[in-house]
């Protein structure tokens, strides 16, 4: 299992918490999500084997929002 701290961009309110959790959770792979608007953040916990990190920047992308690659610690 690897851990993903990905910098997001766009949230402004619980719904937008609310739509990226849904977005990475969904996908198969990923085993736990906690976003934080506050920290403009996601911390993503999934399995490498199965799902990629660009997979979950796509989703993320798909919902609506932007996700700063820069800030975003692959580990």
């Amino acid at each position: 299992m690897k851990t993903e701290h990905m910098k997001i961009t766009g949230m402004s309110c619980g719904g937008c918490i609310s739509n990226v959790t849904n977005a990475l959770t969904g996908l198969s792979g990923v085993s736990d999500v906690k976003v934080s608007l506050a920290a403009g953040e996601a911390t993503v916990h999934y399995d490498e084997r199965v799902i990629s990190l660009d997979t979950l920047e796509s989703a993320v992308k798909g919902a609506g929002y932007s996700v700063d690659s820069v800030g975003t610690t692959r580990g």
